[in-house]
């Protein structure tokens, strides 16, 4: 005994439910391919802050028991120069890793965009600020403020 029969075509794209779970299909691999871009931001965060964080400390440890440890052994610029490289090559690596996540994002939504214009999905998602974008903007200002403070000794830390 078969139950009746809905019309549903009108809701369907193309009138296919076959093309219908393939635009769900695609929509959803856009959403997974956005994740994977912004856990790929999130490693470069994770490294980034690792660097900015151990030149940081580096630098303050130096800074204060060389003198004690090792007189003379080391230049006076050494922990400075060595810390800073290393916050240096941590918010490099972080601009980098923010140009790159932003590339991407602009690269699917310029798919999706195509895709919604051929009327092969229904909608387009809003367009949000992701977190891990914000976070990234945030700790790059940290550590722009850390190389201004050891290089030229302002700002607030």
């Amino acid at each position: 005994m078969a139950g009746p029969e809905i019309d549903t075509t009108g809701e369907l794209i193309g009138g296919s439910a076959s093309t219908e779970l393939s635009s769900n299909r695609t929509a959803m691999s856009f959403a997974r391919s956005q994740m994977s871009g912004d856990r790929t931001l999130m490693s470069v965060i994770r490294t980034a802050l690792s660097l900015i964080g151990f030149g940081f400390t580096i630098y303050q440890f130096f800074k204060t028991v060389q003198p004690d440890i090792s007189p003379g052994k080391l230049p006076p610029e050494a922990p400075l120069r060595f810390g800073l490289s290393l916050i240096v090559l941590g918010v490099l690596l972080l601009i980098l890793g923010i140009i790159g996540h932003w590339r991407l994002i602009r690269s699917f939504r310029a798919r999706r965009n195509r895709l919604y214009s051929l009327q092969l999905i229904h909608h387009q998602p809003d367009h949000h600020i992701s977190a891990v974008w914000l976070i990234a903007v945030l700790l790059l200002v940290i550590g722009v403020v850390a190389i201004l403070r050891i290089a030229f000794g302002v700002g607030p830390f």
